[in-house]
């Protein structure tokens, strides 16, 4: 009878111990992944009316999506997807005439405003006309060099 007793007790504790949670003390490392073109403030300042596919491409990089139906319109897509789950999502358009000049851009980056940041509306997307920026609006300024990037303009890199 105490065998038979014993044994269901161990039994018992088997299946609550199975139920219960055990608080973790050392969590796995999630990476950050990472997608898609990063655009700053600095390359879409530099964007202007006029400029040819090429040249925006120099400037923003390869679109992600080159659209056969939409061939005068690019986009650029960036999303971060951070360890603890948080999701970073931005999208950029650049919208081109019949002969391929730049005539448009939107999305939620912002062009420069006759020498500064213009305000991100609720919505986070805009739409700018690239010939309503002053043509004396200035780029933001870049930023001073480290210790490498001297050290690398100096051994002529």
């Amino acid at each position: 009878m105490t065998l038979s007793r014993l044994a269901r007790t161990a039994l018992l504790l088997a299946a609550l111990a199975g139920c219960t949670t055990v608080p973790r003390i050392v969590n796995e490392y999630k990476i950050d992944v990472q997608q898609g073109n990063v655009l700053t403030q600095d390359m879409v300042s530099q964007l202007k009316p006029g400029l040819t596919k090429d040249q925006v491409r120099f400037v923003l990089g390869t679109p992600v999506l080159m659209d056969m139906f939409h061939a005068n319109r690019w986009d650029y897509v960036y999303r971060l997807q951070k360890g603890n789950g948080q999701v970073e999502m931005r999208k950029f358009s650049t919208f081109f005439d019949a002969s391929d000049k730049l005539i448009r851009v939107a999305g939620d980056v912002d062009a420069a405003q006759a020498g500064d940041f213009a305000a991100l509306p609720d919505s986070k997307t805009r739409e700018i006309d690239l010939g309503s920026i002053a043509p004396d609006a200035k780029a933001p300024p870049m930023e001073e060099r480290g210790f490498f990037g001297r050290m690398m303009e100096n051994m002529g890199f």
